[in-house]
C-alpha cells in the first residue's frame, strides 16, 4: 500500500505511536480520522512524497498504535494527548517543523496541537470539520441527526462498545456510507481492509469511544480556555462541498475569526473525499505547501 514507505513504532509521550515515513523533502505529518487509520492517506502520500518527506501515523486509540486505559477523565484521549504523541513523534523523527495536514478527528487533533506547539506548524490542513465547540453548542435536531455517533460513542463504558462489538463491519460501514461515500466501492480494497481489521480490534473500537468521551468533556474545557487563541500559521480549510458538514455550516465561516490566514477550498465530494479523489486532494496540498515554503 504504502511503496517506497518505511514502517515504523515510536515511543511519544509515553505510548507507542505506528507510523510509515517516505519521500525526501520539507516535512508534512497526516493524520486520520474516525473510523479510519493511516491506510487513508496512502495514495494522497504517494503523491505527496515526491516533494515532501511524508509521515503518516496512527492515533492513539487507533489501528496499530497503543491503546492506552482511559481514566475517569478522559484526559487520555483528550485531544491535548493525541497532539502531544504527533508533536513528540515528529521531534522524534528528527523534524522541529513540519506542514500539519489532518481529517475529522485528525483534523481536531492537528487543531489542538496548533495551539498548543504553535512553532512547530509551517502550515494547517483542517479537512471537512468545524471547530468542537460551536460542535457542541450550537447543536440542534439537524447536526444531531447527522452526527449521531457523537452523542452514542460518548455513552459510558461498556455501553456503544457492545452494540459495536455485536456487528463491528455494519457499525463501521453505516458510518462510511451515512457520511459521504455513495457505496463502499467509493473506498480503494486494500484500504477498507486495512480498516476492517482495526474495526475487529476490541481495543480499537474501545480507544474510538474513548477519543469521543474525551471530546463531549475534558476537550470542551481546553476549547473553552482556549476560546480567544487564534491559529497564526497558514490555514487551508478543506471540506467535502456535497458533505454533511457543508449542509450543516458554513464551514470556512467557523474558522474564519480562529485564523490569521485562511484559505479555503471545497472539493466535489462528501466527508470522506480524500478517499473519494487522492490525486485532487494531494495536488491542492502541494500548492498549499509549495506557497508557504517559497515564502520562507
Amino acid at each position: 500500500m504504502y511503496q517506497h514507505f518505511s514502517a515504523g513504532i515510536s515511543n511519544a509521550n509515553g505510548v507507542k505511536i505506528d507510523y510509515v515515513i517516505g519521500g525526501e523533502g520539507p516535512a508534512v505529518l497526516l493524520l486520520h480520522g474516525f473510523p479510519q487509520t493511516k491506510a487513508m492517506w496512502a495514495k494522497v502520500a504517494v503523491n505527496l512524497a515526491k516533494s515532501f518527506t511524508v509521515v503518516c501515523a496512527d492515533l492513539r486509540g487507533y489501528g496499530d498504535s497503543e491503546k492506552p486505559e482511559n481514566t475517569p477523565d478522559n484526559a487520555p484521549y483528550s485531544f491535548r494527548a493525541m497532539a502531544k504523541d504527533q508533536k513528540e513523534l515528529m521531534a522524534n523523527l528528527g523534524y522541529d517543523t513540519f506542514h500539519l495536514v489532518g481529517h475529522d478527528r485528525g483534523a481536531r487533533t492537528a487543531h489542538r496541537l496548533v495551539l498548543d506547539f504553535p512553532k512547530a506548524v509551517k502550515t494547517l490542513t483542517l479537512m471537512d470539520i468545524v471547530p468542537t465547540w460551536p460542535m457542541f453548542m450550537e447543536t440542534n435536531r439537524h447536526i444531531a441527526s447527522a452526527y449521531w455517533h457523537w452523542y452514542f460513542l460518548s455513552q459510558p463504558a461498556p455501553f456503544p462498545e457492545k452494540v459495536i462489538g455485536a456487528d463491528p463491519d455494519h457499525f463501521y460501514e453505516a458510518c462510511l456510507l451515512g457520511w459521504g461515500g455513495a457505496s463502499l466501492a467509493d473506498f480503494d480494497p486494500e484500504m477498507l481492509a486495512a480498516y476492517r481489521k482495526s474495526w475487529h480490534d476490541p481495543g480499537a473500537i474501545r480507544g474510538g469511544c474513548n477519543d469521543y468521551r474525551a471530546a463531549a468533556t475534558i476537550d470542551l474545557e481546553h476549547d473553552k480556555a482556549d476560546l480567544g487563541q487564534k491559529i497564526s500559521c497558514p490555514c487551508l480549510i478543506m471540506y467535502g462541498a456535497n458533505g454533511a458538514m457543508a449542509r450543516l455550516f458554513d464551514v470556512p465561516e467557523t474558522w474564519k475569526s480562529r485564523c490569521d490566514d485562511m484559505h479555503q477550498s471545497a472539493i466535489e465530494g462528501g466527508h470522506f473525499f480524500v478517499d473519494e479523489k487522492p490525486d485532487l486532494v494531494a495536488s491542492e496540498l502541494v500548492g498549499f505547501f509549495n506557497a508557504r515554503d517559497q515564502s520562507e
